[in-house]
């Protein structure tokens, strides 16, 4: 049995390669441990750059994004086949211990803080190398109303899944978890991931990730017994494996009438009656505490979801509910004003973006500060903002886009002061500067990604 591991190179670069050979019935490959002996306990697959590493590199753009070793996934590269090959000794042999997380906090919207954890880029490829052996064999067991981190399914599916059910139901239940991923119970975790794999070195290292110490920004290490930090490559997989025995499948047990959209932590449940939505609430606050997990008083309600005035009445159904919209995934679903298509007008609750993004949407576009930019041309300016406006009409332009126009109408506005300051001839006259945008949005509109969008505003 050949016991060498063979460097290559690669259209994508330098990658480690499994040991040739014949397998020892642990993964379909020889291991090799830091002494260069077969270890037939562990067998993680192959550490691959173009598979683990590649799959970090857009959460790793920023300086924040560094662990407590502040190793750069670029430093990281830089010995690439040295690094790899490390890290595959040690997770082999199964000497690699995990290195304290990084706590980071982040403002919440909804005030205050929360804490990300934030892993070295060796401890996120070898997560990631787990996450790629681990989802295959979880993946087709996932409940089909379970939408978030999993392949091929995305937060605008939920939205539009759950958009079509509450024209069909009367009530909906806004779920909302307290602390969920700091409140994980480990044991659960792990029995959890056992469930769909024999395989001795991923329980090993899942229990290892779920035990880290967090690094708190002074140094001090603190214990963890409970809790997935966020921000690590596997705390998304282990969070659907845990809600999907934990929620999922006991809603379609117990309520196989009820069905609902999940994205993570975030549920939303669809009941005919407001009895119905209030016995299933109280049976879910009852399972949520059987496994370690609790409701947040404040966010969780039950919503009378009809087309409706002010109180979600309409022409057939009667009555009135303290609350009458709820937020989900960046949308705000409520009763809106539509247009049929035959053109006439009506009244449906659906979706548009929630004002929480739209306030954060318009930070952003004043924090660009267009107005001040008058020594780049227009084309200078559509390159640096056309791919983030385009995120944004991609996503939040999905559904209801009227809401979106009217933010996007922001950008002509200051690019109405940025004409102005750049000629002479526009200063101190916004309507010959609206016109001489809208002769510009003619000649070309697809300069700017939102004048695709939006009705052109000037002129």
């Amino acid at each position: 049995m050949s016991l060498e591991i063979e460097v290559v190179e690669n259209g994508s670069g330098s990658s480690l390669l499994l040991p040739l050979g014949p397998s020892e019935g642990w993964g379909g490959a020889a291991v090799v441990s830091v002494t260069g002996r077969p270890n037939p306990l562990i067998s993680p697959p192959g550490l691959q750059q173009d598979s683990a590493a590649n799959r970090l590199r857009p959460n790793l753009r920023t300086p924040r994004a560094a662990g407590v070793d502040e190793e750069s996934i670029q430093a990281f590269e830089a010995n690439l086949a040295g690094n790899l090959y490390k890290l595959w000794n040690r997770l082999c042999s199964g000497s690699y211990l995990p290195p304290p997380v990084k706590a980071v906090e982040i403002p919440k919207r909804s005030g205050g803080t929360r804490v990300l954890g934030v892993p070295t880029v060796a401890d996120r490829v070898a997560q990631t190398v787990v996450h790629l052996y681990l989802e295959p064999a979880v993946e087709p067991g996932f409940h089909p109303d379970s939408y978030g981190y999993r392949p091929r399914r995305s937060a605008l599916d939920a939205v539009r899944v759950c958009r079509e059910r509450c024209w069909r139901y009367d009530w909906v239940i806004d779920l909302d978890l307290r602390s969920f991923f700091d409140s994980l119970d480990h044991s659960l975790v792990l029995r959890a991931v056992a469930r769909h794999t024999s395989e001795r070195w991923i329980l090993l290292y899942v229990q290892r990730w779920l035990e880290a110490p967090l690094q708190r920004e002074d140094g001090t290490l603190e214990a963890r017994d409970r809790g997935s930090p966020q921000g690590s490559a596997i705390s998304p997989l282990l969070a659907n494996i845990f809600l999907h025995y934990a929620l999922d499948r006991w809603l379609a047990g117990e309520f196989p009438a009820v069905p609902f959209e999940r994205y993570a932590d975030d549920a939303i449940l669809h009941c005919k009656s407001k009895q119905q939505a209030q016995i299933v609430l109280e049976a879910i606050a009852r399972r949520l505490a059987q496994v370690g997990l609790e409701l947040n008083p404040d966010k969780t309600r039950i919503v009378y979801c009809k087309d409706a005035n002010v109180y979600c009445k309409d022409a057939n159904r009667t009555g009135s509910h303290e609350h009458e919209r709820f937020d989900f995934l960046g949308y705000t679903f409520r009763p809106r004003l539509a247009r049929s298509r035959s053109g006439g007008f009506f009244v449906s609750f659906c979706p548009a973006v929630a004002n929480g993004a739209v306030k954060e949407i318009g930070r952003t576009i004043k924090r660009w500060r267009l107005h001040l930019r008058s020594g780049l041309t227009l084309t200078d300016l559509a390159r640096t903002i056309n791919p983030i406006v385009r995120g944004w009409i991609n996503y939040y332009g999905r559904f209801y886009r009227s809401k979106l126009i009217a933010l996007l109408r922001r950008i002509d506005d200051y690019l109405v002061r940025w004409a102005m300051k750049k000629y002479k001839r526009l200063r101190g006259h916004p309507p010959r500067a609206r016109r001489m945008l809208a002769s510009v949005q003619r000649r070309e509109p697809a300069l700017l990604a939102h004048w695709q969008a939006a009705r052109p505003t000037a002129g």
